[in-house]
């Protein structure tokens, strides 16, 4: 399955299981590099609620971030955005 086909499914999922606006939680792993969590962060809005974990051996973080998302393709809009950052993985 292709990127898009992968959104497309998402989107329908989306769709069919939620009432928008709603809180989605976004989960990426990033390399523990603070330019690379500094540019996920700036991807989202002041209002968001962001969480930070690092891992055991220090080479990894877990970011969790929660916001107000008014439809399905406001949130595939986001994981694209993310694309561009190197090492990034979208959980």
């Amino acid at each position: 399955m292709n990127r898009d086909e992968q959104f497309e499914k998402l989107r329908e999922l989306l769709n069919k299981e939620n009432n928008w606006p709603m809180v989605y939680m976004f989960k990426f792993i990033v390399p523990a590099d603070n330019k690379k969590i500094a540019l996920v962060e700036a991807k989202f809005s002041d209002e968001a609620i962001i969480l930070h974990k690092e891992s055991t051996t220090g080479k990894y973080f877990s970011i969790t971030v929660k916001e107000v998302m008014l439809n399905a393709d406001s949130i595939i809009s986001k994981y694209k955005e993310m694309e561009g950052i190197e090492g990034l993985m979208a959980l």
